[in-house]
């Protein structure tokens, strides 16, 4: 099978060839596509989360030869998370080649965070399938860059750290509100405050509530640590 020019280019930006190149059309075909004969990119995507935290695991251990298991987790989890994984498809351009079904391209697919992390383990685990894990661990090393050397000694998730926090001061846990929905539905836009029992509160605006509920528990710790 030949790929197409532009499934070319992605290629040499994700820097590996494939010998079998309908592993990179399935790593890139979204659900919203498939058919009984052309396979999704969910089976692919599930191998590839396990090869990206395999190599991420080895290369943590690797960089930080003192490191503990508590400070080693929350730098895994920093690296290996949906978020990381589509900063590095926007990196290389992987939206620009997915494969969606039309209500997908209409509402924006092709810059969804979700879409495109899932489309990236997919496309890591077609380039195991396709070469073995050498070349798996070599595109990961490559694409995630200076992000390992780079990642917080303290990479808890906001909304776990500030948890933490509150729970070490006997505090109720925090509650976190919607204060606005805003845009159109195919690309909206949340407000969220992250609140105290006391009142206290910080708020974030977000494309998505996950991401907007972590900006403001991110807003809120980092308040009540200069506080004190």
């Amino acid at each position: 099978m030949k790929l197409s020019k532009d499934m070319r280019a992605f290629q040499g930006r994700l820097g590996h060839e494939f010998t079998t190149p309908e592993l990179l059309i399935r790593a890139l075909t979204h659900p919203s596509v498939s058919t009984a004969n052309r396979e999704d990119n969910q089976r692919l995507e599930f191998l590839g989360d396990r090869v990206l935290g395999l190599v991420m695991a080895t290369a943590l251990l690797d960089h930080d030869r003192k490191a503990t298991e508590g400070q080693l987790a929350p730098r895994f989890n920093a690296l290996v998370r949906k978020e990381a994984c589509a900063d590095v498809a926007r990196e290389i351009d992987l939206g620009a080649v997915l494969k969606l079904g039309r209500s997908e391209m209409m509402t924006g697919g092709r810059r969804k965070q979700a879409l495109l992390g899932d489309a990236m383990e997919a496309v890591i685990a077609a380039v195991y399938k396709d070469a073995g894990f050498e070349a798996a661990q070599t595109v990961i090393l490559r694409l995630w860059g200076n992000r390992i050397g780079a990642v917080e000694d303290d990479a808890r998730d906001p909304k776990t750290a500030l948890q933490e926090y509150v729970q070490a001061r006997r505090q109720p846990p925090p509650a976190y509100v919607l204060v606005e929905r805003s845009g159109p539905d195919h690309e909206p836009v949340f407000t969220i405050a992250a609140q105290l029992q006391d009142g206290t509160e910080e708020r974030a605006t977000a494309g998505s509530k996950r991401l907007a509920e972590q900006a403001a528990a991110k807003a809120l710790l980092a308040r009540l640590e200069n506080d004190t």
